[in-house]
């Protein structure tokens, strides 16, 4: 369960050498590791037990634990609607119809480029901005459907 020394190995060796030897090392590692890799596949988990002298399993049972951390490829630009109860009944629904028929996917999918990946998340706390969702890490919101093809628009120019 090797994984092929590219760029991406170089920087995680990188980091597990400034964790090395630190308490509590394991979820920041994590959590850079799926910066780089875009997910925590298995021979990364593998790699991670080793650089820090952690049982795999332990490694693996925070992965699985906690919902920041993914086993499977994300897209570049993960978009995740908010479904709470304030930006449900304030149209969440009708972004995704529309992010859906922009972008010809369906909730948990993925296009086939991986450019673009679509999900529902709970409550993200934003409820006075409803609704809302967020593409990565940015939050948008007090959306309605027409405003979502500039939205979107926006992120097909990054990559």
């Amino acid at each position: 369960m090797e994984l092929e020394h590219d760029e991406k190995l170089t920087k995680l060796d990188r980091i597990l050498e400034e964790y090395a030897g630190r308490p509590g090392a394991l979820i920041p590692v994590l959590h850079e590791a799926q910066k780089v890799y875009g997910y925590l596949p298995e021979e990364v988990q593998y790699h991670i037990s080793q650089g820090l002298g952690v049982p795999l399993a332990d490694v693996y049972g925070v992965v699985t634990f906690y919902a920041l951390f993914t086993m499977t490829p994300r897209a570049e630009h993960n978009i995740s609607v908010c479904m709470g109860t304030a930006c449900y009944v304030k149209g969440a629904g009708h972004l995704v119809e529309k992010i859906g028929e922009d972008l010809g996917l369906k909730l948990g999918e993925i296009s086939d480029d991986r450019r673009f990946g679509l999900e529902a998340t709970r409550c993200i706390g934003a409820c006075g901005m409803a609704p809302v969702l967020t593409v990565n890490e940015e939050v948008h919101g007090r959306l309605n459907a027409e405003q979502m093809g500039e939205l979107l628009e926006k992120y097909k120019q990054v990559h």
